[in-house]
């Protein structure tokens, strides 16, 4: 089968479109004919060496949808996607032709998301719906989302809705309040650190129950719009790891932190997870993805490079 492949990490140029041989599924798995894989930052991270457990040589790659061709007679020719942290760094990952993973590893795909739609959503989604979940967002939670516009902020406003949480919406430019606005949903524009507490406050009297940061960049500043017993969800940090953290008014709030991260989460697990919001897809309830861009495998390389000079573009290869 094609796929990219990688022997070595730290410079995208040891990525390469190449022919291996097709997996061969164990009693317990299925091997998936991938119909679309999504290209994470995460997947290029990982060319570049910032994980150090991926093993070599290795196909990259954790999102994906397609259609059973081997394994368990009752999932034979279902249309299912799935994610995981094995894939890509522990094991071969999507971008291939063909993934073998286990069987209780891959989700029902929702009949209403395309394959390149459901591709798109894998750890965009399972990350923000781990975040609401273990920050305890349920209905009349007052949520704010820094970061809104990205990815993971976008997949955490669409899910809190369901829940029926309070949201506002945290963006950096002017533009993308507006576009949010639009579609409904309360926001306002980050500016200085200091004033992140008041401009909460304006909105939330008393302060957010629950701060999803997905930046990296405000944990500092999001103290001080936090409500009591408060819980501020972090996905990323600065490059050296450290933030300087206003320990004395986190803990008078009696806030908490809680760091979310998708490779803590097997296919089995990310499985569990695909199904249970999957549903509010072909319910209506989630919006489709839209805006996707559809790139051929064999063109991935240059791909890579676009993501990792900072390309917006949510990217999806086509075997």
């Amino acid at each position: 089968m094609k796929a990219l492949q990688f022997s070595a990490t730290g410079d995208l140029a040891s990525l390469r479109f190449v022919d291996v041989p097709t997996p061969v599924p164990a009693a317990g798995e299925v091997l998936v004919q991938i119909k679309a894989a999504g290209l994470n930052p995460s997947d290029v991270k990982n060319v570049l060496g910032r994980f150090p457990y991926t093993t070599l040589p290795r196909i990259p790659g954790r999102d994906f949808a397609g259609v059973v061709v081997e394994g368990p007679q009752a999932l034979l020719g279902q249309e299912v996607w799935g994610t995981g942290r094995d894939l890509g760094f522990f094991a071969d990952g999507s971008h291939a032709e063909f993934v073998k993973v286990s069987a209780s590893g891959v989700a029902h795909k929702p009949s209403h998301l395309s394959f390149t739609q459901a591709a798109s959503l894998g750890v965009p989604y399972t990350t923000a719906w781990d975040a609401l979940e273990r920050s305890g967002v349920g209905k009349g939670t007052r949520l704010l989302v820094i970061g809104a516009n990205g990815a993971v902020g976008s997949a955490a406003l669409a899910l809190a809705k369901i829940r029926g949480a309070q949201v506002l919406a945290a963006v950096r430019r002017a533009e993308h309040v507006e576009v949010l606005q639009g579609q409904g949903v309360e926001a306002i524009a980050l500016g200085a650190p200091e004033d992140l507490g008041m401009q909460v406050n304006r909105v939330f009297k008393g302060g957010a129950d629950v701060i999803f940061d997905t930046t990296g960049f405000w944990l500092p500043a999001a103290v001080a719009g936090l409500a009591p017993f408060g819980r501020i969800a972090i996905i990323a940090a600065p490059v050296d790891g450290q933030v300087q953290l206003p320990a004395l008014a986190l803990y008078r709030k009696g806030g908490s932190v809680v760091g979310i991260n998708s490779l803590l989460y097997n296919c089995e697990q990310c499985a569990v997870m695909l199904e249970q919001f999957g549903r509010f897809f072909d319910e209506g309830s989630l919006p489709l993805p839209t805006g996707l861009r559809e790139v051929a495998l064999a063109e991935g390389l240059q791909s890579y490079g676009e993501v990792n000079s900072g390309s917006a573009d949510k990217i999806i290869f086509l075997p």
